[in-house]
């Protein structure tokens, strides 16, 4: 069962529809926050798709879950009550799918007015592609963010599930979930959030935007400076087949990069002369190639060069900078990003495996009516496999 929650959330009741992605890492960071999350899974759903030992299933970590039944009128009924209670209420289901169970906007915030609905989607609420299936991939595509990633004579490369779930899905639904909170504050009423990935994406490229406009990036990949093709912003092959990243943007970063390299006198000198670009990219990649990620890392670290060994997750996790500032976690074994972002008066906690939820007595359902619920089948009471 989590702990007693503390944080800058403590005391907020949500409510997480299970599902994939965006909406299981929101209910891990308001978790974190303090919220009280209550995670409903489908009495008889499968096996989760990616299905983790528990104390290694983030998407479940610091909430109750509940089994509920959906397929029976009692349990379409209980799943309201909740929402009557609730002061969130997650979804990302496809449109429709919450209105057919009887609990969409309309018949949730009838029961409770400053319930705040945060709808989770690939395409929004409305529109041609709206009830399409997808994935980040295929969001991306759409957001036209996918055809800027990639290198010069390639295909477009998936930027993990980075952009699109987690960077347009959950942080803009936390975005539209803690505005709501703010508004409540004045008006007392809760809303709607229409948070889709494609919009999101698309709203993660807004300087792009810019650049495209005022005709400073090209259409091509691999070709402008924040995609690879500027040789003084892009990751270089060691002696030892690791990799080190060059981010040297401004003049006098790159004037410390050429120093330590070391860069001859003509390239150092000419940074933003497009014409030396090639040159310049070849002399950087054979000077890295003759020393280990190591050696440069000695030779780099501690300068202005904004030079980085690429770390794999577990390196990541042992460097003596992320130690210190203590940005990992381990618990049972398992070692994990520790919860951010980090506020001084009311710290975020760690969530710890999720539980089965014993007793629904702050959504009004008391034990008896519980322990109904459950002998009905309505409800189940087993701990998370």
């Amino acid at each position: 069962m989590p702990a007693e929650r503390h944080g800058p959330l403590s005391g907020l009741l949500v409510i997480e529809m299970a599902g994939l992605g965006p909406v299981p890492l929101a209910g891990l960071m308001l978790a974190e926050m303090g919220a009280s999350v209550l995670r409903i899974e489908r009495k008889d759903a499968a096996r989760p798709f990616l299905n983790l030992p528990p104390e290694m299933d983030l998407e479940r970590h610091g909430r109750r879950i509940l089994k509920l039944d959906l397929k029976q009128e009692a349990g379409r009924t209980l799943l309201l009550r909740l929402v009557g209670r609730a002061d969130l209420l997650m979804e990302g289901f496809r449109p429709g799918v919450m209105e057919r169970l009887g609990v969409g906007p309309d018949e949730a915030r009838a029961r409770n007015p400053k319930l705040i609905y945060a709808r989770m989607t690939g395409y929004g609420q409305e529109g041609p592609l709206a009830r399409q299936a997808g994935h980040d991939l295929t969001y991306l595509a759409y957001s036209g963010v996918l055809s800027m990633m990639g290198p010069a004579e390639g295909k477009p490369v998936p930027p993990l599930n980075l952009v699109g779930d987690y960077g347009g899905g959950t942080m803009f639904l936390l975005t539209g979930i803690l505005a709501a909170l703010v508004e409540r504050g004045r008006s007392g009423l809760g809303q709607m959030v229409d948070a889709a990935m494609t919009d999101g994406a698309s709203m993660l490229a807004a300087p792009f935007f810019s650049f495209v406009a005022a005709g400073i990036w090209s259409a091509a990949r691999g070709r402008n400076l924040l995609d690879g093709g500027a040789p003084f912003y892009d990751t270089y092959e060691t002696a030892d087949a690791r990799f080190m990243a060059v981010a040297c943007l401004e003049p006098q970063f790159f004037a410390e990069f050429a120093r330590l390299l070391p860069l001859g006198e003509a390239l150092a000198g000419s940074q933003y002369d497009r014409a030396v670009w090639p040159q310049m990219r070849d002399a950087i990649a054979r000077r890295i190639a003759e020393r280990t990620q190591a050696e440069w890392t000695d030779l780099f670290e501690g300068t202005d060069a904004c030079v980085a060994p690429v770390l794999t997750l577990e390196e990541a996790a042992a460097h003596p900078h992320n130690r210190a500032r203590a940005v990992h976690a381990t618990k049972a074994g398992f070692t994990r990003p520790a919860p951010a972002p980090r506020l001084d008066r009311t710290p975020l906690h760690l969530a710890g495996e999720a539980g089965a939820a014993g007793s629904l007595k702050e959504f009004g359902v008391g034990p008896e009516e519980f322990d109904s619920l459950a002998a009905a089948g309505i409800i189940g009471q087993s701990e998370p496999e």
